[in-house]
C-alpha cells in the first residue's frame, strides 16, 4: 500500500484535532497535599468535571449575586428604600429540604440576612415549626408504609416523623389561630400567608427555627399554597370550632411581585421545582427576568 493510501486511511479512522482555545479550562481536581482548604476545594469543583463542574458554575453565579448585593447603595437613598440592596436574592425550596438537615443551612442564611425573600411550600413552613417541638428521626426508604401506619409513624423518604409530633403542633397552633381571628375581628388585621408565617416565627420564639430568624430580620416568606399540608388541616379544623379566619393571597402576590419589580437587580436560587420555582420566576418575569439564577 502506498504512503498516500496509508495517510488517507489514518485520516478516515482518526480525524486530526482542531486547536482548542488557550484559555479553555483544563480538568484538574483538588490536591490534598496542599492541606485541607475548604474554599480551595469548592473552587476546584469548576475544573473537576461531571456534576462537580455544574456545582462550580452555581457557586460562581451565587458569588456574583453576593458581590452585587454588597455594593454600597446611593447615599441619597433613604434606609427605608426597598431597592437599596444592589441585588435582591430570592431563595426558594421545597419542604423535603426543611424535613432534612439542610434546614440548618437555610436557617443560617436567614439568621445572617444572606437572602432577601423566601418562597416555600406549606411543608417547608410546618416542618420547621414541628422540629422545634419534637424530633425527626432517620429511618430507611424501604420501610413499609402499612407497618409504619400501624405504629403511628409517618415516612418522608428515609425520615420518620411520629404522629405525636403533629399532635404537639396542633396543641401549639390552635391558640395562635384563636388570637389571629380575634385580632382580625377587633383590630381589623388583614391576614395573608406571609403575615401568618411572620406571626408563627414570632410565636415559636426558637433560634433553631428558620422562620424565627425570618421574623427577627424582617425577611418576607411567601407560601401561596399554605393550606396544602398539616397547616391546612389545622386551619380546616379551626374553621369549625372557631370560624371566620381569612387569609388573603391577593395582597401577597402584589407584595411578592413588588419585591422583584422595584429591585435594582435580582438573583434567584431555586432548590426544587413546582410552586416555588414558578412563584419566584413569575415574580421576576414582571421585571423581564432575573439578572442571576441557579436552579
Amino acid at each position: 500500500m502506498a504512503d498516500q493510501d496509508i495517510s488517507a486511511a489514518k485520516e478516515a479512522v482518526l480525524k486530526r484535532s482542531c486547536e482548542l482555545p488557550e484559555d479553555m479550562l483544563k480538568i484538574r481536581g483538588y490536591d490534598f497535599n496542599q492541606g485541607l482548604d475548604l474554599q480551595a476545594v469548592l473552587k476546584s469543583y469548576l475544573t473537576t468535571g461531571f456534576q462537580a463542574s455544574s456545582l462550580g458554575l452555581a457557586i460562581q453565579e451565587i458569588n456574583k449575586m453576593i458581590e452585587k448585593r454588597l455594593e454600597p447603595h446611593d447615599s441619597n437613598e433613604s434606609d427605608s428604600d426597598s431597592s437599596k440592596s444592589g441585588c435582591t436574592i430570592f431563595l426558594g425550596y421545597t419542604s423535603n429540604l426543611i424535613s432534612s438537615g439542610v434546614r440548618e443551612s437555610i436557617r443560617y442564611l436567614a439568621e445572617h440576612k444572606m437572602v432577601d425573600v423566601i418562597v416555600t411550600t406549606a411543608g417547608g413552613i410546618e416542618e420547621d415549626l414541628i422540629k422545634c417541638l419534637a424530633h425527626t428521626y432517620l429511618g430507611d426508604f424501604s420501610l413499609a408504609g402499612k407497618d409504619l401506619r400501624q405504629q403511628g409513624i409517618n415516612r418522608i423518604g428515609n425520615l420518620l416523623v411520629p404522629n405525636d409530633n403533629y399532635c404537639k403542633f396542633e396543641d401549639w397552633l390552635m391558640p395562635i389561630l384563636d388570637k389571629m381571628l380575634l385580632e382580625q375581628k377587633t383590630e381589623g388585621t388583614h391576614w395573608t400567608p406571609s403575615k401568618m408565617i411572620h406571626r408563627l416565627g414570632k410565636e415559636i420564639n426558637n433560634p433553631e427555627s428558620v422562620y424565627y430568624w425570618a421574623y427577627k430580620n424582617d425577611i418576607p416568606v411567601f407560601s401561596p399554597a399554605l393550606t396544602d399540608g398539616s397547616l391546612g388541616d389545622m386551619i380546616y379544623f379551626h374553621s369549625f370550632r372557631n370560624p371566620g379566619l381569612i387569609l388573603d393571597i391577593v395582597e401577597d402576590i402584589r407584595r411578592m411581585n413588588s419585591q422583584a419589580v422595584f429591585a435594582k437587580k435580582t438573583g434567584m436560587i431555586i432548590l426544587g421545582g413546582g410552586l416555588v420555582k414558578h412563584h419566584i420566576a413569575n415574580a421576576n418575569l414582571m421585571r423581564n427576568g432575573a439578572d442571576f439564577s441557579v436552579l
